[in-house]
């Protein structure tokens, strides 16, 4: 499982795109960005065509699901018309660590259909939900194992920095990373291998009303093929 291990530690240009209202770090190759039901109904083809200079928009996160039951109420139809649109889509559940990872994970299985030329699944996790330490990396680790014994591929995992650092840490250094450190002017401030940075909740994006969390792979485009569900 070698594929997913990106890190840059060169000093990351950021250059300010007036057009997505951020400074974007552009030595990165390939961007992106992450929605749910915050983001309302999204013109997805708007979003593919959008491209300023030489940045454009590489891959979407998506929320389906959170917690034992939940399904956010634009899932099906941003999944779907991201595939429409050609725009690479990975799917992502919100984690409850109070609550069965077992059940969890089954919640995500039922909604979700990966294909070919999607992203791996992701686990967003950031909270402890009044638990202990403990108890969130068993639930965790249950989500992610009945999840990739489902899918036949390892899921990414979604956190911040400090909860990553304090919570989970090296128990879960296998699994490749989705780091959210914004406004950092270098990279992510951790020190174990990542592959995707979410770098600002501020962006703005043809089709999308509302403000939008932008992310880059650390990778080259061959990385990011190698990353896609075969």
């Amino acid at each position: 499982m070698l594929g997913y291990k990106w890190l840059m530690y060169r000093k990351a240009k950021f250059t300010r795109y007036t057009e997505f209202g951020i400074s974007i770090p552009s030595d990165y190759l390939i961007h992106g960005i992450d929605v749910s039901r915050y983001q309302q109904i999204i013109a997805w083809e708007e979003v593919k065509a959008m491209q300023v200079y030489d940045i454009k928009l590489g891959f979407a996160f998506i929320k389906a699901t959170e917690g034992v039951s939940n399904v956010d109420p634009q899932f099906s139809r941003n999944w779907r018309k991201a595939k429409a649109n050609d725009i690479p889509r990975g799917a992502y559940h919100f984690f409850i660590a109070s609550r069965d990872g077992k059940l969890q994970a089954e919640n995500f299985i039922k909604r979700v259909d990966l294909a070919p030329g999607d992203l791996p699944p992701v686990l967003d996790v950031e909270q402890l939900n009044s638990t202990s330490r403990a108890q969130l990396r068993k639930e965790a680790k249950e989500w992610l194992e009945v999840v990739e014994k489902h899918y036949k591929v390892r899921p990414i995992i979604y956190t911040n920095v400090d909860f990553y650092n304090n919570y989970l840490g090296d128990e879960f250094d296998d699994y490749p990373l989705w780091v959210a450190h914004y406004y950092e002017q270098r990279k992510p401030r951790i020190s174990r291998d990542w592959s995707f940075w979410q770098h600002s909740d501020k962006g703005s994006v043809n089709g999308i009303i509302s403000r939008v969390d932008f992310n880059v792979f650390a990778g080259d485009s061959v990385a990011f093929r190698e990353m896609l569900v075969r």
